[in-house]
């Protein structure tokens, strides 16, 4: 009964460390890949405008699963040189913004839903640049930007556009590419 008993120890002990070690490497990999998302979008921090990364009809993407019926757009941002101002025309075809953290996550997600007068503009930025926003504004004519705090310095922002019909497929990428990603310097 010794030896089974010591058998029995060893392979639950075996167990115990091969799923701990499994977890720790599920865990741990959006931080050691090479090839996320943040790399793959990386490019786009110099262009003014969104840039597609899946069109509709599901041709020429990385997406592991493009869905055939929306254009998919990003932009990437660097809030160290101030902040980030994306902005989107809105009309008949359903709209929506997701910003990401460099590190996986997202962190604010807004649809067309809140548009203003057919107009969708976010502001995103560090605290210390919110803060430095409200001291630099004037109390009788507060800003109407919605910003939002980043919890990183880098990340970005995924652009979806539904497209209900086959027949309105180009016109959801032309959505997804009109929508401005402009960085605004620090004053």
């Amino acid at each position: 009964m010794r030896g089974f008993g010591r058998f029995l120890i060893a392979t639950l002990s075996g167990l115990v460390l091969a799923v701990g070690v499994h977890i720790a490497a599920i865990l741990a990999s959006p931080y050691l890949a090479e090839q996320d998302a943040f790399a793959k979008i990386q490019p786009t921090l110099t262009a003014d405008k969104a840039q597609i990364i899946g069109a509709p009809g599901g041709e020429n993407t990385w997406l592991p699963r493009p869905d055939p019926a929306v254009a998919v757009a990003a932009c990437a941002f660097d809030l160290r040189n101030g902040p980030m101002r994306v902005a989107a025309k809105t009309g008949a075809l359903p709209l929506s913004f997701s910003f990401h953290k460099k590190t996986g996550g997202v962190f604010f997600a807004v649809t067309d839903r809140a548009a203003i007068r057919g107009e969708l503009e976010i502001v995103a930025m560090t605290a210390r640049q919110l803060d430095e926003a409200r001291a630099a504004e004037d109390e009788n004519d507060p800003s109407r930007d919605v910003r939002i705090v980043a919890p990183e310095q880098q990340g970005f922002v995924i652009v979806r556009v539904a497209a209900p019909t086959p027949s309105l497929r180009r016109q959801a990428e032309e959505t997804a590419k009109a929508v401005s990603c402009t960085a605004e310097q620090d004053a």
